[in-house]
């Protein structure tokens, strides 16, 4: 069922807008019906798209999406560790955990400071 648009003056946030809202308002034009139920069938037909409507669809989205390199799958790995209560054996794991080499942490020198400062300084 259509719905009757109702035009509102302060509403109206453009010239054309104001125009056409003035000239409803004064009867000069006619308001224009919606039809809202008539809108939405119509928009669920373009929501598909006839590609999408036969087998070929899912091939296409497919072939669309498929990585272009191979990616290795990771492993997984399981630790058990052997609970000894002995604290050394705490403070050396420690330790080899804290000089991993896949870890982000190194030691920055002044010297190194100094050389990205300078490195960084504009050049006139």
């Amino acid at each position: 069922m259509p719905d009757e648009v109702k035009p509102n003056l302060n509403e109206a946030t453009t010239h054309e807008a104001q125009l056409a809202a003035e000239n409803i308002a004064s009867g000069e034009e006619e308001a224009p019906k919606v039809d809202f139920d008539a809108d939405y069938a119509a928009a669920q037909q373009f929501s598909v798209s006839e590609v999408d409507r036969t087998g070929k669809g899912a091939a296409a989205a497919e072939a669309a999406t498929a990585p272009e390199y191979k990616t290795s799958k990771p492993e997984e790995t399981k630790t058990q560790s052997q609970s000894t209560g002995n604290p050394n054996d705490f403070l050396e794991l420690a330790n080899e955990v804290g000089n991993s080499p896949t870890q982000g942490v190194t030691n920055v020198s002044d010297d190194l400071v100094e050389q990205a400062l300078e490195k960084g300084e504009r050049k006139n």
